[in-house]
């Protein structure tokens, strides 16, 4: 189980044993709603990867000097979703009984639900950060429950009112925006505005946190390559702001990057994108171990 993958994310070739982040892959969009694709991500993503470096001037640190084991990608059922979901959960939940970080790369954004299952085992005060163009929050989504529509609808179901912090958010049915406003998540609309006040009360409260990102927050112009693109998106470097303090500033104990579609994006730039984010979180949350010479997000 534990076996180097064959072909990895850039620096991120260390022995398990050695490492603190486990990447995992969930090639799954059986359920997207409009245009699939994601299934391609992660594979996509390792091959590309050898076009960045490791070397961050954000932080100025570097990947060849963090602990992150690649894991490869699940071998996922795109005919039974809640099978699907339930590898999804298994691989999740042995990775943090290992003591590693689970870090999960989509996929539609239903993967998130049994990674945020396996997390909230462990962590029963769980607190979620979203960031996403949609609010998912809907009961059900064409006589489905388990949709990436719903996602956070059924994260809601495990952690409860005041747990689910969402921001980036700009679309999505009244009905979720209602129900949203009665107090069941904490949604920021359009942007990261309130962001520093969340963080500031997860980290004196000591809450572990699941950290989200459909990467469709961003502004379509900035990544086209995803299945519901939403005009009026984030810059890439709000977004990496944002996910940057989010690192800083709580206990992130499982997190992961969703809705890349490389069959959307024939450029590339999409997959640039999410990779340089990804190379910035794995070093964000390993800047404890390797060192503090790089700037403050």
């Amino acid at each position: 189980m534990w076996n180097r993958n064959v072909e990895t994310f850039l620096g991120c070739d260390g022995p398990f044993e050695e490492s603190r982040i486990v990447l995992f892959g969930a090639p799954f969009d059986s359920t997207t709603s409009y245009r699939p694709g994601t299934r391609f991500a992660s594979r996509t993503m390792r091959a590309e990867s050898y076009g960045l470096e490791t070397y961050s001037p954000y932080q100025d640190l570097d990947l060849e000097d963090a602990a992150v084991f690649d894991g490869g990608d699940l071998e996922l059922s795109f005919g039974n979703t809640e099978k699907a979901l339930a590898d999804i959960e298994a691989r999740a939940r042995d990775i943090l009984a290992a003591g590693r970080l689970p870090f999960l790369i989509g996929g539609e954004h239903l993967v998130t639900l049994p990674a945020l299952r396996a997390a909230h085992e462990k962590y029963p005060d769980l607190a979620v950060v979203h960031f996403d163009a949609h609010t998912d929050l809907r009961e059900e989504y064409l006589d489905a429950r388990l949709s990436h529509a719903t996602v956070l609808r059924r994260i809601w179901d495990v952690v409860g009112d005041g747990r689910i912090h969402q921001f980036g958010i700009r679309s999505g049915e009244r009905a979720e925006w209602r129900w949203a406003a009665e107090g069941h998540t904490d949604l920021h609309r359009f942007g990261f505005q309130g962001l520093d006040e969340v963080l500031s009360g997860l980290r004196a409260a000591g809450r572990p946190v699941y950290l989200t990102i459909d990467l469709d927050v961003l502004d379509p112009s900035c990544f086209p390559g995803t299945g519901t693109p939403e005009a009026g998106g984030v810059t890439f470097a709000a977004l990496l702001s944002a996910a940057l303090r989010v690192i800083a500033r709580t206990h992130v104990v499982a997190c992961d990057l969703v809705e890349l579609s490389p069959p959307l994006d024939p450029s590339g730039i999409s997959t640039a994108t999410a990779l340089k984010l990804l190379r910035e979180m794995l070093l964000a949350l390993e800047r404890p171990h390797i060192g503090n010479r790089g700037h403050e997000a």
